[in-house]
């Protein structure tokens, strides 16, 4: 049981960052990997609290924990919503790749026919719409968190 459960968060995981290596080696979306996120922006942050609850918080919750067994397979097959807290894996991933996901959906950043019940928000939300809610989310995460984020970010860009 416990190696399945590890197999498929490691399947999960290698699915994200091979399809964010393809996302990004396309070439087209240079653009993306420059996205940075802005916790410290009062203004974003109130305007990323808006649009979270209006287009998030239903799945991933008001209070960030995602839904029940968010680690484990639904029914459906797909992955539960995870939380953004601190608990989950959001803060394991450069804000590019945050962005790309929120923006183009799951299904579209990783390709070869992943399946998620996420879905992408473009057209649904602005450039800065979407940067604001991920502002609002990583404004949540303790200090220790947003740092080890930020030389996350850091070490991408290099």
């Amino acid at each position: 049981m416990k190696k399945k459960l590890i197999f498929a968060i490691g399947g999960a995981v290698s699915a994200i960052i091979v399809g964010a290596a393809i996302f990004y080696g396309t070439g087209k979306n240079d653009d993306v990997a420059q996205i940075r996120l802005q916790s410290d922006d009062l203004q974003l942050v109130a305007m990323g609290k808006k649009v979270y609850d209006a287009n998030c918080a239903s799945c991933h919750g008001r209070d960030f924990k995602g839904e029940a067994n968010w680690r484990k397979r639904g029914k459906d097959g797909l992955m539960p919503a995870p939380p953004h807290d601190e608990t989950g894996h959001t803060w394991h991933h450069p804000d590019g790749l945050l962005f790309a996901l929120t923006k183009y959906g799951p299904a579209k950043v990783i390709g070869d026919g992943y399946q998620s019940s996420m879905p992408g928000f473009e057209g649904v939300l602005t450039d800065d719409e979407i940067i604001g809610a991920l502002s609002y989310i990583k404004s949540r995460w303790p200090g220790e968190i947003r740092m080890r984020h930020d030389q996350m970010n850091q070490s991408a860009m290099q």
